[in-house]
């Protein structure tokens, strides 16, 4: 068993199309896990880490996928994520489980959409980064200015630990500015690392670029700083183990170059993640709901996360994280949730879609168990005491489609497709239309149901008809409204009484429920009764019959009968009453912003900010760069179904643009539009 210092578990993440699954190929490929390497759009057979049709087919990456391999005396257990922010699910669930990640930036576009959205992520389970900033070899790369796109726009304290030598096809190899050693890639897939004498035409520069590495790292090393101050020169082994304390710290970004396409400047990466990046025992001690602390320990008792689930012809294979123990085939362990013991089977190592059968896993390793019954999220555990691990944030579905089998036998196999899709995809989400009784599905966006409905025809052979889609309104409350609702209902025999006094007021959370009811005006065995009437009845608002958020439920008293209450009583009571209080609260609809990215040639700008306006999109400025401009605006997602089409027709398939979810304002126009 490798040592557990030796050990890293990484994720790959950045905007899409910015070179994550080429970097991953590279990655495998130089640390002997493939022996060829295939691009993600070539006519191959395509990337090893997209192994599904549909990402062969889209040229995108759709789910995460995990692999193992080894550079010199390290393992690394690596997760390509997608960049699409469709598929945000698999990175937040992905980086909720990793140690340490690699943030991907292109060097033409810096900072985009999704990099705001990764970064967001890795801050909320606070995961320390290296940053790579790839296509080095593409016109208009400048990573000075990425750089500083970094510090101003996601506040990182990000600090360049090469030069380039060259730039766009010019672009030859780094100078790593600790060993100030001139670094290129040589062969015919960059296999041959080759480390020279700087050119004497950048020796300055390097020299520069290394002083200011220098100055900033000494703001975290004492030792540095006073051999700066005498004039010393300061030895490569305290620079890397500065670096590493501040990057475990989160104070420090180191940003490494390269260009994943050319087979230039992976292998330094490969070196950074051994370097620099937490193994299991450097993260901080884990958490959990019962306030216990979790060493990485194998001799300690198991605890392990389930993170993703797959449904496949032999059963569901469980993605799993162990954080503390031992697992081995056969074992029996306890999940948290459920209280149920589960038979261990088999454990297999992933590799893409490929399983390596493993015959025992510790803490800090990333398997997958076969035949599992669990939920995305539940906690794993030996025995007594059962905890459960923090579950990840799960973003709400913005958009929804009716789909209806065209034939009969097309019924039970889209049963079959959705039923198993709501289970991996915790942002998948199935319902059924009261009126029409049509099945609805839910998702992140156009392309997140588009993947769905090929897989419900690809994988299931079901055909089916699908609706236009619909966007998933809310409706919130505007003012602070009280309720005092007395339920009393007498039909022979046994009767219903409760009553119930409190307020709603308006909150930033979904929904807060707030117990204050002193003295037993009402028993405490019906309070959870009440939330849940409470939680009912904004399952259904006033205006639209949208679900109801922000909403704070104050419970303050009211009265019961010894014979009469009930549960159920009180439950219907708070459903009635928070339906009037809402009535009362001045409710109105709210509708799903998107933040939009436009990146179009500098002489169609004009023509792309007029549409995005003419959409009700709220401009938020835009930037300049060779050639083009990005441009960004906040627009309603009611307005942008099918903006893809528009945007070729407008700028004659020149200009690209990515989307994601923003937050909920207020409707300018009826629901109904």
């Amino acid at each position: 068993m490798i040592p557990r210092e030796r050990v890293r578990n990484i994720g790959i993440s950045a905007h899409i199309d910015s070179g994550k699954t080429t970097l991953s190929e590279r990655i495998l490929f130089y640390t002997g896990r493939i022996h060829a390497i295939e691009e993600v759009r070539g006519g191959g057979k395509g990337a090893t880490m997209d192994f599904m049709p549909e990402e062969k087919l889209h040229g995108i990456t759709i789910t995460s996928a995990a692999t193992t391999c080894q550079w010199h005396d390290t393992q690394i257990n690596l997760i390509d994520t997608p960049g699409h922010v469709d598929f945000t699910i698999e990175v937040e669930r992905a980086l909720r489980v990793l140690d340490g990640a690699v943030m991907v930036l292109c060097a033409v576009a810096g900072v985009q959409s999704q990099s705001i959205t990764v970064d967001r992520q890795m801050k909320r389970y606070r995961v320390p980064r290296l940053a790579f900033i790839n296509k080095m070899d593409r016109m208009g790369a400048n990573p000075f200015r990425v750089v500083q796109a970094m510090r101003d726009r996601l506040a990182l304290n990000a600090v360049l630990l090469q030069y380039p030598i060259g730039s766009e096809d010019q672009f030859l190899g780094v100078i790593d500015l600790v060993e100030m050693q001139a670094n290129y890639f040589q062969g015919e897939n960059g296999e041959n690392w080759v480390k020279q004498p700087i050119p004497a035409a950048l020796e300055a520069e390097a020299t520069q670029a290394r002083e200011k590495l220098l100055d900033a790292l000494s703001l975290f090393s004492e030792p540095m700083t006073q051999m700066l101050l005498a004039g010393e020169e300061i030895p490569p082994e305290l620079i890397w183990e500065t670096i590493r304390q501040a990057t475990l710290n989160l104070e420090l970004t180191p940003v490494l170059l390269g260009s994943a396409f050319k087979n230039k400047g992976v292998q330094n990466l490969l070196d950074a993640i051994a370097l620099y990046l937490p193994s299991p025992v450097d993260r901080e001690v884990v958490k959990t709901s019962e306030s216990v602390s979790l060493y990485p320990h194998p001799d300690a008792a198991l605890v392990a996360l389930a993170f993703k689930l797959t449904l496949e012809s032999f059963g569901q294979l469980t993605y799993t994280r162990i954080y503390s123990g031992t697992l081995k085939p056969g074992n029996t362990v306890y999940n948290s949730r459920t209280g149920q013991r589960v038979q261990i089977g088999r454990l297999v190592q992933m590799h893409a879609n490929k399983r390596e059968e493993v015959k025992i896993a510790v803490a800090g390793d990333i398997v997958a168990l076969l035949g599992v019954d669990c939920a995305s999220g539940d906690t794993f555990c030996a025995g007594e005491p059962l905890v459960s691990l923090e579950r990840m944030f799960v973003p709400e579905p913005v958009i929804t489609l009716a789909v209806t089998p065209k034939k009969q036998e097309d019924s039970d196999r889209l049963s079959k497709a959705l039923n198993r899709f709501q289970r991996e995809d915790p942002t998948f989400r199935l319902s059924i239309d009261p009126e029409s009784g049509a099945t609805l599905i839910s998702g992140m966006g156009e392309l997140h149901l588009e993947i769905y409905l090929e897989r419900i025809q690809r994988e299931y052979n079901a055909e089916v008809y699908v609706g236009t889609p619909a966007v998933a309104y809310r409706e919130t409350i505007n003012q602070r409204a009280t309720f005092d609702y007395r339920l009393k209902k007498q039909s022979g025999g046994p009767g219903q009484f409760a009553h119930i006094t409190g307020w709603i007021e308006p909150t930033n959370e979904p929904f807060v429920f707030e117990n204050r009811v002193v003295g037993g005006a009402i028993p405490k065995e019906y309070i959870p009764a009440c939330e849940k009437g409470f939680r009912e009845a904004i399952a259904s608002g006033q205006l639209e019959g949208y679900p109801v958020t922000g909403v704070k439920v104050v419970l303050e008293g009211g009265s019961y009968h010894p014979i009469d209450s009930s549960e159920l009583a009180f439950r219907s009571a708070a459903h009635q009453a928070l339906e009037k209080a809402i009535a009362n609260a001045k409710p109105y609809i709210l509708e799903p912003i998107m933040l939009v990215e436009v990146e179009t040639p500098n002489e169609l700008m004009g023509r792309v900010q007029g549409d995005l306006s003419s959409r009700r999109g709220l401009l938020l400025g835009s930037q300049t760069m060779q050639g083009y401009t990005v441009i960004r605006a906040e627009v309603p997602l009611v307005r942008m179904f099918g903006y893809s089409t528009d945007l070729r027709s407008l700028t004659s398939g020149i200009a690209t643009f990515s989307m994601e979810f923003a937050c909920y304002r207020q409707s300018s126009t009826s629901a109904s539009k």
